[in-house]
């Protein structure tokens, strides 16, 4: 009868530890007859440690499951998390001893004051126009003084025509120079496909034939040459100025005489704020256009660019024959001309330079600093345009 008790106490004890019932289990244990008959049982003392090593094995794999899929998420929107943490990035603040030698023939005098939260010149005294800190109307002035024909190239080929170029020159008549002599210069593969648009009074369009190259990224590259010529001959000598832009965008505000200096170039949207380590240059040392961690200013974007037709004679050459010298070591940096264009600047500054407000991507989201977008990035079909 005793060993009937006691076999049937050690099921039962070894069913409370199974099912985690601590308590259930303690209180019996407490009780001395039960002690006494628990003895003889001697699976009861291998039921615990028998029982958790399942669930453990559950409760790490769950922690390894859900750390995994962290991590991933993590990756995955890493930068869309940097994003929204970026603005705190201070993006440093324009000398006093500066402020009053920021003066061009076009802005005039820069009202630095209402713009505090912004960067408004370099480290090598060039202004970064932002809305706001010039007057329109005095750039306009001056210009048209000079009787000045500002040229504007952009090329559309293979289907970039069809998808971008019509709104890019509407907008541009729009916006662009507007009251100024304008030359609009479109390099494309297909010149009897580009639209006809209606142009204002001293507003010039020439077509150039260019060759279709057999990946998106030659046709990027070999702009620079095509400029370089183009520069050298028929657009050099009936521009005095002159914008490079890309076809993926549109104009949504005033583009006017503010934007004219010797050596433009335009602060990149998505790396505006970010450290100089962090910033995308070319880091291959075999490249022509490769800078080191120490060098670099700020990031610039090769869809907006320009300045004298002097200037960016010297520019496209740079730029060409960086490509050339890349081509023949069988090498291609990482974001092609961009890459050369980041060069060039690094080692000849530019005279002035865009805010983002100037090119802007609406994908990044609202920025306080960001008052009036001039150009904005159109939607990217790459899947589309570039097949």
């Amino acid at each position: 009868m005793q060993n009937l008790k006691g076999s049937a106490l050690c099921e039962f004890l070894s069913w409370c530890c199974v099912n985690r019932r601590i308590g259930s289990c303690l209180q019996v244990k407490q009780s001395r007859k039960i002690r006494q008959s628990f003895l003889p049982c001697k699976s009861v003392s291998h039921a615990l440690p028998h029982s958790h090593h399942p669930r453990a094995k559950k409760r790490l794999l769950w922690r390894l499951f859900l750390s995994a899929f962290g991590l991933l998420g993590l990756y995955h929107y890493w930068f869309k998390i940097f994003r929204l943490f970026e603005v705190f990035i201070p993006m440093g603040i324009c000398p006093m001893a500066i402020m009053p030698l920021l003066k061009d023939n076009f802005t005039g005098v820069l009202r630095h004051w209402a713009r505090p939260e912004v960067l408004t010149c370099t480290s090598w005294g060039a202004p970064i126009i932002w809305d706001e800190t010039f007057d329109p109307h005095v750039a306009e002035r001056e210009a048209r003084r000079q009787n000045l024909t500002i040229g504007l190239t952009v090329f559309a080929v293979g289907r970039y025509l069809e998808k971008y170029l019509e709104h890019f020159l509407v907008s541009a008549e729009q916006y662009f120079m507007v009251g100024q002599n304008v030359v609009y210069y479109v390099f494309t593969d297909r010149p009897e496909a580009v639209p006809h648009v209606a142009l204002g009074q001293g507003r010039l369009l020439r077509v150039k034939p260019v060759r279709r190259e057999k990946r998106w990224q030659d046709v990027s590259m070999a702009r620079m040459l095509t400029l370089h010529e183009a520069l050298g001959g028929q657009l050099g000598r009936e521009a005095d100025y002159v914008f490079c832009l890309d076809v993926d965008q549109y104009f949504s505000g005033n583009f006017g005489p503010e934007v004219l200096a010797d050596l433009v170039a335009q602060l990149h949207a998505w790396h505006f704020r970010w450290p100089r380590w962090m910033l995308p240059y070319e880091r291959d040392k075999r490249s022509a256009a490769a800078l080191s961690l120490s060098e670099g200013d700020f990031y610039y974007h090769a869809a907006v660019f320009g300045g004298s037709v002097a200037a960016l004679l010297k520019l496209t050459a740079h730029c060409a024959t960086g490509q050339q010298l890349d081509r023949e070591h069988g090498i291609e940096a990482r974001w092609h001309d961009e890459s050369h264009l980041n060069k060039f600047f690094w080692l000849s500054k530019p005279t002035k330079l865009l805010s983002p407000e100037f090119c802007w991507a609406e994908e990044i989201g609202w920025r306080p600093e960001i008052h009036h977008p001039r150009l904005i990035w159109a939607p990217k079909e790459y899947a589309l345009v570039r097949t």
